[in-house]
């Protein structure tokens, strides 16, 4: 499927008529686990090879497309790069078994909170090839994978994993235990997932070499200084998922085998049994594989449900059959309004600015958090929730409290004098209820 590059336009940056195309694309061919193309990569060639092939990148371009991995611009970007294959170089190095630059290493804000997380990075040039790698990967090997690993998976998703729970425990009376493994892509032992790799990749040889040299140099770039460290699969590079979900797969198979209610989702875990005695033995056998594998447990993230309880997991409450936000997340977006309210408010209050153009700041902020993306079937916080949620108790709260700070935001106080500011004006200043939109929806 080659996607053609329409003639540029002088206006908007000269790439109106490429814009123009990602739409139609994706406002006709795009769906969100099937493709309008085959997926028919030999098995008897090796990965490494097969990206120096251009009908690799032309079936790669599509499937990011597709799947909304692009803006309009990125898949611009993207096309070009494929058209005229400025691949070869780094592929070239990779068939002659040559490393990769040293990575740089990352500290990041963590999910918008105060704590950092590490991540690594190459250059772009590289970055591209690993990402096409892992594409070749997820097709290849997904069926070394067991059915209860959900995250970065050929047509699975956390959505998948939430319905299968939900259809699983069918109102049965259930105890549950979750938890979340600590800094999780970071900290998984090279010398225990390497045989694990080798299994896997036993028909790719130069596959498996480019690995182990990856990983088992421990170099990384940090400012303007070269430093050694354990870094895992290091976090934020494009084969690092794949190469997680490896790492745990006895432990997702061992719970498969024994007809064991159990999901996995990246470093986040579920798992349930009908009593406590039963619940304890396999917490027992859980905690001992993780043991095995040298993995740290984070505290502060496990949890144990009663059956008359609702169960949290990736963000969604699950109580029967109903499937709400969960608490933490409610609270996570509301400390995020809070947040943003106050700084709004100062900035307000410091430049004597007119209320509505401070409150029209605040719903521009959480309409483009929630709702908008110049990629139609970008990752929103909407697309995420909406289509799984079939209770509304969540978004209530949420939108409530939005309302609350928009006022707040104009006069500097939370009172009952602030409603003198009618919800009729916040809609006309652009306010999206969450209510209104998950039913329209």
């Amino acid at each position: 499927m080659r996607l053609r590059r329409t003639k540029r336009c002088p206006q908007n940056n000269g790439l109106a008529g490429d814009r123009a195309l990602y739409r139609h694309v994706i406002a006709n061919v795009c769906d969100s686990n099937k493709f309008p193309f085959s997926l028919s990569f030999p098995y008897m060639v090796h990965i490494i090879d097969l990206l120096s092939e251009q009908q690799t990148w032309e079936e790669f371009l599509s499937y990011r497309l597709l799947k909304g991995r692009f803006n309009w611009y990125e898949f611009d970007e993207a096309d070009t790069y494929v058209s005229e294959k400025q691949y070869r170089d780094v592929v070239a190095r990779l068939q002659r078994g040559e490393p990769l630059s040293v990575p740089t290493r990352h500290l990041v804000n963590k999910m918008g909170s105060g704590k950092k997380r590490v991540v690594y990075s190459f250059p772009p040039e590289e970055m591209i090839v690993m990402k096409a790698m892992a594409f070749l990967l997820l097709y290849r090997y997904d069926a070394q994978l067991a059915s209860n690993c959900y995250s970065f998976r050929r047509g699975l998703t956390a959505h998948d994993a939430i319905h299968h729970l939900v259809r699983s425990i069918n109102n049965r009376p259930m105890w549950a235990y979750k938890l979340d493994i600590h800094n999780y892509f970071n900290t998984i032992s090279i010398p225990q997932l390497l045989p694990i790799l080798s299994e896997v990749l036993a028909d790719d040889p130069p596959l498996y070499a480019f690995f182990e040299r990856l990983l088992t140099d421990g170099r990384a770039l940090s400012g303007s200084e070269i430093i050694n460290e354990a870094r895992g699969v290091m976090a934020g590079t494009p084969t690092s998922p794949f190469l997680a979900n490896i790492y745990l797969r006895e432990v997702d198979f061992h719970f498969a085998d024994a007809g064991v209610l159990y999901t996995r989702y990246s470093d986040d875990i579920i798992l349930f049994a009908p009593d406590r005695q039963t619940l304890d033995r396999h917490i027992y056998e859980l905690h001992a594989f993780l043991e095995k594998y040298r993995l740290e447990v984070n505290p502060d993230k496990v949890r144990i449900y009663r059956p008359d309880e609702a169960f949290d997991f990736l963000g969604f409450k699950c109580q029967g059959h109903h499937i709400d936000i969960a608490d933490a997340t409610r609270q996570k977006m509301k400390n995020k309004i809070r947040r943003k309210a106050r700084a709004l408010q100062r900035w307000h209050s410091k430049k004597d600015l007119d209320d509505e153009k401070a409150m029209k700041a605040l719903i521009h902020h959480f309409n483009r958090k929630f709702f908008e993306s110049d990629d139609p079937s970008g990752l929103t916080w909407a697309r995420w929730f909406f289509p799984i949620i079939n209770q509304t108790e969540g978004l209530k709260e949420i939108d409530r409290y939005l309302q609350s700070n928009l006022r707040y935001v104009a006069t500097g106080k939370h009172n009952k004098a602030n409603y003198r500011i009618r919800y009729d004006l916040l809609k006309e200043l652009g306010y999206r209820n969450l209510v209104h939109e998950y039913y329209a929806l």
